[in-house]
Formats: C-alpha cells, sequence, structure tokens
C-alpha cells in the first residue's frame, strides 16, 4: 500500500508540472500576472508531492526490508531524518495557545532532545513556532538563547538545531526539528520542504491517518498526571503540569514516564 500511494503522488507531481508548465507558456505570451502564479502555486505543488513521494518510497523500502528480516518495525520518522541529512529529526504538534499537544522522534537523541523542550519550555521548535519563521544555532548560539535547553542538549552530543514551522495559510501546526545535519546537506530550504509535505500530505492531507504516523506521542499520560497532582495539591492544572515537569527534569528522566509514575501511584509531587 505505501508503494500505491507513493507512485500516486509521482503521478499528483508529474500532473502539477505540466500545469505549472501550460501557465508558463501562458505567461510567457501574455504577460499575465496570474499566470505567473499559477505556475509558481502549480510548481510548489508538485515539489510537495515529490518530497511525499520520497518519504513514501523511502518507509516501503524500510518495511519490505523488515519484513524479511524481521526486529523492531521501521519508523516512519526514520525515512524523514534521512530526507534532511540527518540520523535525527523530531515532529512537535502544538494547539491554538502553543502548547505541545503530540510528538514524534526519529531516534532517541531526537526523543530525548524533545523532551528537554517540552520539560524546560524553552528550544528551536518553540521558537519557530512563535516567530514563524526557520530557526538555527550551534555553538555559543545554541547555549547563549536557550541557557538551560541548549547545554542540556550538547551533553547529548548534539551540537546544531535547525526548526522549521509546520505552516498552513493562516496558522501554523507545530514544527519539524533537525538535529546535526552533515554540512553538506544543511540546507533550510531543503526542510521547509519536507516540513510542507508533512503538514500537507501526512498530517493534514490525503496521507493522514494512514498509520505512518503511528508512533507519535499524544502524551495523554502527562496531561493525566498533571491533572492528578492537580487534585493532589489544590494547585491549577497548568501550574501541576510544571511539577511534573520539574521532577522529569530533577530527576533526569522523561516527562512520560514520570507521567506513568504518578498515575499507577507510584509517585506523588507536593
Amino acid at each position: 500500500m505505501t508503494w500505491q500511494r507513493a507512485v500516486r503522488a509521482r503521478e499528483r507531481a508529474d500532473r502539477e508540472e505540466r500545469l505549472a508548465d501550460h501557465h508558463e507558456v501562458f505567461a510567457r505570451q501574455t504577460r499575465t500576472e496570474l499566470h505567473f502564479r499559477m505556475a509558481h502555486i502549480h510548481r510548489t505543488t508538485a515539489a510537495r508531492h515529490r518530497v511525499a513521494a520520497d518519504l513514501l518510497e523511502a518507509h516501503a523500502v524500510r518495511t519490505t526490508e523488515w519484513t524479511r528480516r524481521g526486529g523492531p518495525p521501521p519508523l516512519f520518522m526514520t525515512g524523514v531524518a534521512e530526507a534532511c541529512g540527518t540520523a535525527s529529526v523530531a515532529v512537535t504538534l502544538v494547539d491554538a495557545d502553543s502548547n505541545q499537544l503530540a510528538a514524534a522522534a526519529s531516534d532517541e537523541p531526537a526523543r530525548h532532545a524533545q523532551d528537554l523542550e517540552y520539560t524546560l519550555g524553552e528550544g528551536p521548535a518553540r521558537d519557530a513556532v512563535a516567530e514563524l519563521i526557520p530557526v538555527a544555532a550551534s555553538g555559543t548560539v545554541l547555549r547563549s538563547r536557550w541557557p538551560g535547553y541548549g547545554p542540556a542538549i550538547e551533553s547529548l552530543g548534539i551540537g546544531r538545531v535547525v526548526a522549521v514551522p509546520l505552516q498552513v495559510p493562516g496558522d501554523c501546526i507545530g514544527a519539524l526539528a533537525v538535529f546535526d545535519a552533515r554540512s553538506a546537506t544543511t540546507d533550510i530550504t531543503r526542510f521547509m520542504r519536507v516540513a510542507d509535505a508533512l503538514t500537507r500530505s501526512f498530517i493534514l492531507g490525503r496521507e493522514a491517518g494512514d498509520g505512518l504516523f503511528d508512533e507519535i506521542d499524544h502524551r495523554p499520560e502527562v496531561h493525566q498526571a498533571a491533572g492528578m497532582v492537580s487534585v493532589q495539591t489544590g494547585c491549577h492544572v497548568t501550574d501541576a503540569l510544571e511539577l511534573v515537569k520539574a521532577r522529569a527534569f530533577s530527576d533526569g528522566r522523561a516527562v512520560g514516564e514520570v507521567a506513568r509514575d504518578i498515575v499507577a501511584g507510584l509517585l506523588k509531587l507536593g
């Protein structure tokens, strides 16, 4: 099925390219601005479908190898990382108030980096969402821009991060963070194309709900734990969530792990 979806995505890309060519011909003949704009729209849409096809094909290849060799099933995010020229990427989805709703990562370093951003309340994905522009940092800039997050991800062996917003007209639903991309592939335009394909094809578009993002963490236990802590301590649920995050950071554990202990009755805060 994934191979078939990849074929259909390439067919859509080819169709959009033909439409772009058609409008470019009319634009040159008539010098009409409308045709120039339409050509650009179709060309951009074609590029999105081609990236989507690349991601689907990469996942299909890994799934085929997995069915032959066994072991852990392949993560869709692994292909996203490959498309970005790195081993570690993470996607964060947010609500209208920029609160993190869900997250997906390609590997453990990306998952830890994402969890640190959620716990500390600072980092590249948050800034990319807030500013609606790509955010990049390394070295002293990484440490000075995010005094808590920067040194923490450096301790994970991550020295550079780029985050681009996941945007649709009039809204931003999250961010794609790319960690330690190879210098030869550190192309923010490339990352933005991947982010566009993820947003419009796999999160909100044709490929949404097809199981590719089954590994996404919706953090239900974190919010459940915050509710329990709110009742136990008598504080607002927002403050309770901060208590859960603070305990996770002080213990050097993932927020989800601490939340599961709270929900299971193994840990009480306050």
